[in-house]
């Protein structure tokens, strides 16, 4: 048997990440081997997890990894992974902040515009010919409107940065301003769908946010209200959101996350009030080469003794670490 560190590789990692873990460690991929079959011919020596969050890191998984040190997730979303469970195990868990707050805040305007202008079924209207026989209807626009962001982290903060040039109000949802926050803060979600026309949703998901985008939040968004949702499919009732754009309940909808990715409910489809992309926030091969580098290099610093580079809040790192 190999001396090398042993890892295990839950979905698909990359190229990048597949070479670089590689040539240091022994690498066990669910991709290519039977999970059932790794843990149970190796999971007493696997000391190292990475993932994509895909698949869910539970606390069962974990007591087949009794030795399990550090899990790195591909993302900064890590609610595929019990951290509590890690945290009374131990378990170091890191995800990939900062290295993505430039490319989902551009996105995040892009779909705004793209949802506002309606600019996938103005495309669809000249392909189809249309355009030919008639003049493409007058839309909304975003001037005039108020923006709303909820959700006021590392993501949040730099997609206020992108929404103040374009000149609109904004105001923002979190529990815990700092003193030095520049925009109007609602204690509640349901305060600041109220106040504004355009609802972003940059919170993270997990049991507290589960479903919090809900039908008493879209009725307060009210019928000229836009809903951008990337951050988690999980954060939105889906079924209430679907009934809020039937019914006029709310103006539109850019959504670029679902809760049953890649499932995307047959009425979402077929509605022209609504933007639906395939998660796509982070995907450009500038920025999921550092996300993936991050993976690699939070790998390498813990098994040489360095610690962690980006652990999260609630793994707090050992002492000797």
């Amino acid at each position: 048997m190999s001396n090398r560190i042993k890892i295990l590789s839950m979905g698909a990692m990359g190229q990048r990440i597949d070479e670089a873990l590689d040539a240091r460690y022994d690498v066990y991929r669910d991709e290519a081997s039977d999970l059932e079959t790794i843990l149970a011919e190796h999971g007493n020596q696997i000391v190292g997890l990475v993932t994509r969050g895909k698949n869910r890191t539970t606390d069962a998984l974990m007591a087949r990894l009794p030795n399990l040190q550090i899990i790195s997730n591909f993302g900064v979303g890590y609610d595929s992974i019990d951290v509590v469970a890690a945290a009374k195990r131990g378990i170091v868990v890191t995800n990939t902040p900062n290295v993505l707050n430039d490319e989902m805040a551009d996105f995040t305007v892009g779909l705004m515009l793209a949802t506002i202008r309606r600019f996938p079924q103005a495309d669809r209207f000249v392909r189809s010919g249309q355009w030919e026989q008639q003049i493409f209807p007058l839309g909304a626009s975003l001037r005039g409107r108020k923006v709303g962001i909820a959700g006021m982290g590392r993501i949040g903060k730099v997609i206020a940065k992108r929404l103040d040039g374009f000149d609109v109000p904004i105001s923002v949802f979190m529990r815990r301003p700092p003193a030095d926050l520049p925009y109007p803060c609602h204690s509640s979600l349901k305060s600041l769908a109220a106040a504004v026309d355009v609802l972003i949703v940059v919170l993270p998901g997990g049991a507290e946010t589960k479903n919090i985008v809900n039908a008493e939040i879209l009725e307060a968004l009210g019928p000229n209200g836009i809903l951008i949702n990337v951050a988690r499919g999980s954060v939105v009732d889906e079924e209430a959101l679907i009934e809020a754009l039937q019914t006029g309940k709310i103006f539109a909808a850019g959504l670029d996350v679902f809760a049953r990715e890649p499932h995307v409910p047959e009425a979402l489809k077929q509605m022209e009030n609504v933007v639906l992309l395939p998660h796509i926030g982070t995907a450009t091969h500038h920025t999921r080469g550092l996300m993936a580098q991050l993976v690699i290099d939070n790998v390498i610093s813990w098994f040489e003794g360095k610690g962690p580079l980006t652990p999260v809040a609630e793994t707090p790192v050992p002492a000797h670490a």
